[in-house]
């Protein structure tokens, strides 16, 4: 065969391969007509609902999204019975007492929370042995006081030692305007907390004992042949509530602190003082569903990655990286996101040593001006000092830089997620 055949032969096969190849390519997408915009409508003002003082609390950031007499002192009824959980909760997490421990019902807990009295109570009989779970269950679904003291003897000797420990652990979670007397929520006087307080204990004990938590959304609990049934009727209406707690005295009103969870977000509803079981769940399910319809919650940034590299002065390395601890999630309302502000203060001259984990500086998340977020900025590892000569001329550098603002950055970086 000529050369020149060859040659043409070549180049038809190669034009028949090519031409194989690019039929079995998928061809382009067509793009997608388009369609009118629609403006977002407004987030419209909370729903007004029933109760003296209220809160909506996101549970991821801990913001309060809507609220009214938050922190105005209420009688918290057997709301008092999600302290008492937290406080038995955080014994048992330190070895203190045991969930099979048998727990003698003495005449204290009977005659103040048995069957003998009006309010509720686990049928619980004098004398007898119950294992400490089972208090639990008969505190939480029941709302039994009697189950209530009977705990707090238990875990403190006495109920007027646990109370001092419950008030204890309410300072330790930063429940400025609360002080707890008994562990049962009997009126009595100096017996107070808030709203916004429940909010910053329901959260605590959502996140800190999740299994104990757990317990709320059992919906009814049998004890010496009483069945009764959980007093949070929400756990009935909808399948994403799954907690906290009923409360009700004369003095007090209805009051409920629910919780429901709805794909990756969690929201808190406390309700004090409305004007009957029915109001109370109405308003609690109300502002849970106006949490998830019109508020989102945003990544911001993750643990461990620098977020600032400023200037580090007579250290071995000449910067100094900077992060933060824990993830940052921010909750807005709905199409606010592109308003966020981040920054950071950092002081202006760093002198080494640091060590991993120490705060440097504060991140600051604002929206409009106001401030939604604060948390540290911390050293993400150690920064020890340079060597002598490292030392001196930095020394003489710094001399001459005359503590003028590092060229750090003063804005955070871009969020990681929307």
């Amino acid at each position: 065969m000529s050369f020149f055949r060859r040659t043409l032969t070549t180049l038809a096969a190669a034009a028949l391969v090519a031409g194989a190849a690019f039929a079995q390519q998928t061809p382009p997408k067509p793009s997608p007509v388009p369609r009118p915009t629609v403006p977002e409508a407004p987030v419209p003002p909370p729903p007004d609902v029933d109760g003296k003082a209220w809160v909506l609390m996101d549970y991821a950031t801990g913001q309060i999204l809507a609220s009214k007499n938050p922190d105005e002192r209420v009688e918290p009824a057997s709301i008092t019975k999600i302290m008492t959980d937290y406080v038995v909760s955080a014994e048992l997490a330190n070895g203190k007492i045991k969930m099979t421990d048998p727990v003698t019902i003495s005449e204290h807990a009977w005659r103040g929370g048995g069957a003998g009295t009006d309010g509720s109570t686990s049928f619980l009989k004098l004398n007898s042995q119950v294992p400490l779970k089972d208090l639990l269950y008969g505190m939480i679904i029941q709302s039994g006081n009697d189950a209530a003291i009977a705990l707090a003897e238990h875990t403190a000797g006495s109920e007027e030692a646990f109370a001092n420990l419950m008030n204890a652990y309410a300072k330790q979670l930063g429940m400025v305007n609360s002080h707890f007397e008994n562990a049962s929520g009997y009126p009595i006087q100096n017996h107070y907390t808030t709203a916004h307080d429940i909010a910053i204990l329901s959260r605590a004990l959502i996140h800190d004992f999740p299994d104990d938590y757990a317990i709320s959304a059992v919906k009814q609990f049998e004890w010496n042949g009483i069945k009764q049934g959980n007093r949070n009727t929400l756990l009935w209406r909808d399948p994403s509530v799954d907690g906290i707690k009923t409360g009700h005295t004369a003095a007090a009103g209805f009051c409920l602190a629910a919780s429901a969870k709805q794909g990756d977000s969690r929201m808190i509803a406390i309700v004090m003082g409305a004007s009957s079981e029915k109001a109370r769940a109405d308003s609690a399910m109300a502002l849970l569903n106006y949490g998830f319809r019109f508020y989102e919650t945003h990544k911001l940034y993750d643990a461990g990655k620098p977020l600032a590299t400023p200037k580090l002065w007579k250290g071995e390395a000449d910067t100094l990286p900077l992060g933060i601890t824990e993830p940052l999630d921010v909750t807005v309302k709905r199409g606010q996101y592109d308003q966020l502000k981040a920054t950071m203060d950092i002081p202006a001259t760093l002198v080494a040593p640091f060590k991993k984990g120490q705060q440097v500086g504060t991140l600051r998340v604002t929206l409009d001006g106001k401030p939604l977020q604060s948390v540290p900025l911390v050293a993400l590892d150690d920064a020890p000092q340079g060597g002598f000569f490292k030392r001196l001329w930095d020394s003489i550098l710094l001399w001459f830089h005359g503590g003028k603002k590092d060229d750090a950055a003063a804005t955070a970086p871009a969020a990681d997620t929307k």
